[in-house]
């Protein structure tokens, strides 16, 4: 209803504007520029998709709702004389669907580097956020509900660092508990006690202040704001290559896997942070400039040279 009625007031009006921007399919109108943060093809093809992992009416709805959006989205990306992806991985799955590479433009996702700046924690401060005052800390933040952020492949990690010289490790997780089946999953591998499940956060800032490093191996994301939050709150990233984000992730900044399923490689990683301090140190300040670079400001700036080129007829 909406993109129809849209549709109706655009036609009406599109005389008193420069410009029409769109965020993927939102309207049958034909937008002059189009955002891609997410491509629904893409997202079909993935093994993690709602219909492989689930049968059913609830696999076969998701799998006729992700095609109509997928047809939609093709649609809107054609007619736009302009469409921008928020990360390299997003292009090419806009190409990958048969978007023309030359009509795509990236503009990476910024992160407010002022809101998510690097604070020094002690153990006081830990506490009061629900954390250990002392121990070392990794934080997980994302949808618990799904195996999509790849909570699963994390705790099975933490459970092979039991018996090494990270065994101390706790893992706190800013995510909706309510419906998860990861606090179940954590109790049958024995580490329910090493596992702080802090439900829906607020306050993910002083979280990431606080954490000695961030976990976000995630399946499928196309860009995952997590990575470039931690980066800017100067705490190293352990992430793979299947997060847009991790892109921008550097070998001094963090530590990227080829295969978000790799648990041995994930654990490696943890243990390789939770013990090596003057690590996370160094991997924190390239991070943080990294982040820098990558401002909203930043974003704002390019969408505009973007903006005005279309405007203007040159693209």
């Amino acid at each position: 209803v909406f993109a129809r009625r849209s549709a109706r007031w655009l036609d009406a009006h599109r005389s008193e504007f420069d410009l029409v921007v769109a965020n993927w399919f939102v309207t049958f109108a034909r937008a002059d520029v189009n955002v891609a943060h997410f491509v629904h093809g893409a997202w079909l093809r993935s093994p993690v998709h709602v219909s492989k992992l689930r049968g059913g009416v609830f696999g076969a709805y998701h799998k006729l709702y992700t095609s109509a959006n997928a047809r939609l989205e093709r649609r809107a990306f054609a007619e736009a004389k302009r469409v921008v992806a928020v990360a390299d991985r997003v292009r090419d799955e806009l190409v990958d669907i048969g978007v023309p590479s030359e009509k795509i433009t990236v503009v990476n996702n910024g992160v407010d580097v002022e809101e998510f700046r690097p604070t020094p924690m002690n153990a006081e401060d830990r506490r009061a956020l629900g954390l250990p005052g002392t121990q070392p800390v990794a934080l997980f933040v994302g949808d618990i509900r799904t195996p999509r952020k790849n909570l699963d492949g994390t705790l099975r990690a933490l459970e092979r660092l039991a018996s090494t010289d990270a065994s101390e490790l706790r893992l706190a997780v800013a995510g909706r508990v309510e419906g998860s089946p990861y606090p179940q999953l954590a109790k049958a591998l024995g580490v329910s006690d090493q596992v702080l499940f802090l439900d829906f956060r607020r306050d993910l800032p002083a979280l990431m202040r606080a954490a000695d490093f961030v976990v976000f191996p995630s399946r499928y994301d196309p860009f995952g704001l997590v990575g470039t939050e931690a980066m800017a709150a100067a705490k190293p990233i352990v992430t793979a290559s299947t997060a847009g984000a991790a892109a921008l992730v550097t070998p001094d900044a963090g530590i990227v896997l080829d295969d978000p399923d790799d648990v041995a490689g994930l654990a490696d990683a943890m243990q390789r942070l939770t013990i090596d301090a003057a690590l996370r140190a160094r991997m924190g300040q390239a991070g943080r400039a990294i982040a820098e670079r990558h401002t909203w400001a930043r974003m704002a700036k390019h969408y505009v040279e973007v903006f005005e080129a279309v405007a203007a007829g040159r693209t």
